[in-house]
């Protein structure tokens, strides 16, 4: 069962897990679940999509029950009137706080402006040697993506060598290594926490907020952010 965030008469929310599609691509042949089929079938009524995350993001997944609604958020979403929160883990300590303004190339090659605001949340320096040195160390930060591009904190974060633990497109692959033998861990570490968007048939601000997941929860343990 997906866990529903929120629900109203227009609108559904989901805390996606780590692995699973939005819907059916062509690109990911292997998948068999999708979080579009399991929640028609979860609610027992059509639902769209109202924007994407990545296959390996976690967090806040907001789908629509009618069209109009559907083409009012997929509007908001494009002109940036929804604010957008998320976790990641960074390898290495990240500055306290920093704007990345670094436009990014679409597919066919067109540059987009695109922009991250982020706060560093909490660092560690775990005991445990990598390459020539003997710790090794990482941050929690919360980004603000300011524009929607494919990938934006993915390719941000390597642009200013801060990759996110678990990204095999743009992350650091030694990095990912040891993350896989020493902890077994192989998820991304990119988690959509929070969404906070003016609802577009009640005019009311909606916030809807999304909890860790255990793969997750058990890296901020690893990194003593968190009690056990």
């Amino acid at each position: 069962m997906l866990d529903i965030l929120y629900q109203d008469e227009n609108l559904i929310a989901i805390n996606k897990p780590h692995g699973l599609l939005v819907h059916r691509s062509s690109i990911a042949a292997d998948a068999e679940e999708f979080a579009l089929q399991l929640l028609r079938d979860q609610v027992g009524k059509k639902v769209n999509p109202a924007h994407r995350i990545d296959r390996k993001t976690s967090g806040v997944l907001l789908f629509a029950f009618d069209k109009p609604t559907e083409i009012a958020m997929q509007q908001a979403f494009m002109e940036n009137r929804v604010k957008k929160k998320y976790l990641a883990v960074l390898r290495g300590y990240t500055p306290d706080s920093e704007e990345i303004d670094y436009p990014l190339r679409k597919e066919n090659g067109t540059l987009q402006d695109a922009l991250t605001r982020y706060i560093t949340l909490q660092r560690a320096e775990l005991d445990v040697p990598f390459g020539l040195h003997p710790t090794s160390r990482y941050s929690l930060v919360e980004a603000a993506p300011e524009t929607g591009r494919m990938h934006q904190l993915r390719k941000h974060f390597a642009h200013i060598f801060h990759p996110i633990i678990g990204d095999r497109t743009h992350g650091c692959n030694k990095q990912n290594k040891f993350f896989k033998e020493t902890w077994e861990m192989e998820t991304m570490l990119l988690h959509a926490s929070q969404l906070t968007f003016i609802h577009p048939v009640t005019n009311q601000e909606i916030s809807i907020q999304a909890p860790l997941h255990d793969e997750f929860k058990r890296v901020m343990h690893l990194m003593g952010w968190v009690d056990k």
